[in-house]
Formats: structure tokens, sequence, C-alpha cells
């Protein structure tokens, strides 16, 4: 199966385009955060996501953990994907497919240990997939940090999920065939690995594109 490519962080629609011509299926967006690199406006959000053509998908980052806020801004901003950035009550979730039912969540799972294979099943029922990523939310960094974590233990998370899994953290063009080996997920989501001096640069997407695709 073809690996699937996220990139995140779009900061502006130049490089949604670029990123769309790149190779992407899916284009992050990030809102308000309390940590990490790539929050931009809420109208720039709603202004690239109305560019994106399908098949491509935009995906709202949202640090809300609330089912009404979350269901709100969604639809305040035209997208129909938002990624939960925090480990969500569970019960949100259900609220939040209550309140909208046509929006796709894809929860993101921070993985720091073995615990994070626990979370699966309180959320395989209400999420669309899982992205793990290597945040650390009790000290509320919830990604971006370019840091890679234990891949044994998202292999055993692809392994057991019943829902696609995309990789994150530290992922780049020299690693990439590596993560897609060992972890077998069903997409790979990246920033930093991409981006030099934060703007996204061609030639290192280019060359992420192209390891994904050999691998």
């Amino acid at each position: 199966m073809r690996t699937r490519i996220k990139v995140c962080c779009i900061a502006s629609a130049a490089e949604a385009a670029h990123a769309i011509a790149a190779g992407a299926d899916a284009l992050g967006l990030v809102s308000a955060m309390p940590t990490g690199p790539g929050p931009i406006a809420e109208a720039d959000i709603a202004a690239i996501a109305a560019t994106v053509p399908p098949p491509v998908e935009p995906f709202l980052l949202t640090a809300h953990s609330n089912a009404e806020a979350i269901a709100e801004q969604a639809q305040r901003l035209g997208v129909r994907t938002v990624q939960l950035v925090r480990h969500v009550d569970p019960a949100e979730h259900v609220r939040l497919r209550r309140l909208a039912p046509t929006l796709r969540i894809v929860q993101v799972i921070h993985v720091q240990d073995e615990g994070a294979l626990a979370l699966i099943a309180p959320y395989a029922a209400t999420t669309a997939a899982f992205l793990l990523d290597s945040g650390r939310p009790s000290v509320s960094e919830l990604g971006g940090t370019g840091r890679a974590h234990d891949w044994a233990i998202s292999a055993a998370f692809v392994r057991r999920s019943p829902r696609p899994v995309f990789l994150a953290g530290g992922l780049h063009a020299d690693n990439a065939a590596e993560a897609i080996r060992r972890v077998r997920p069903f997409g790979l989501d990246l920033c930093s690995g991409v981006r030099t001096a934060g703007a996204l640069d061609p030639a290192r997407l280019a060359a992420f594109v192209a390891a994904v695709r050999a691998a």
C-alpha cells in the first residue's frame, strides 16, 4: 500500500500549492497552540483550506479539548478533518460525533512509553485515524518537537490499531525509508524535516517525497 504524506505547518496558500504539487496527500494547518512551531491566524487557515483541491485533505490542528469548541472551530474555518493534539477525553469524542457527525477526527497519541498502546481502545470507535507524535502533554508540548520517539512502540501500535496510523516526529528524507520499514504506517507526517529557517524548502520536500516513493 502506498504510504501517504502529510506536510504540516503550512503557512500560506503558496506553501500549500507547492506541497500539493510535490505530492502531499494532506496538509496540516496549525491553529493556536501553547507551544511549538507553525501556528497561523484562523483567517489564514480558512483561506488556505478553501484553496485545497480534493483529494488532498486539509487537517485543522486544534488544541481545544471541548467538543463544542472543536465543532465550532471546524465549521467556522471550513474544514472536514480535525487533528486533536491533546489526549482528549474519549467522552468528548462521543459528543463531537453527535455534534458534527461528518467531521473526521484524527487523534494524536504522544508516544512516551508503552502506555500509548492503552489509548487505542478508548478512541478506536470514534476516531478516523491516529497520529503518533513525540510531545509531552504534561508540559503542554503538543507536537512540532522534531524528535523521534520509540518506533518499536509505534510499530506495535500500528499492528494493534483498527484505524489508519500516521507517524510523526523527527522525520526527514534520510530516515523515511527506515520509518516505513520498521513501523509500516498508513502515512508519514512532518514539519521541520522539510523546512529551512522556518520556510518550506522545495529541495528538502522533493527529497522526502522521493524517499517515501522509493521505499
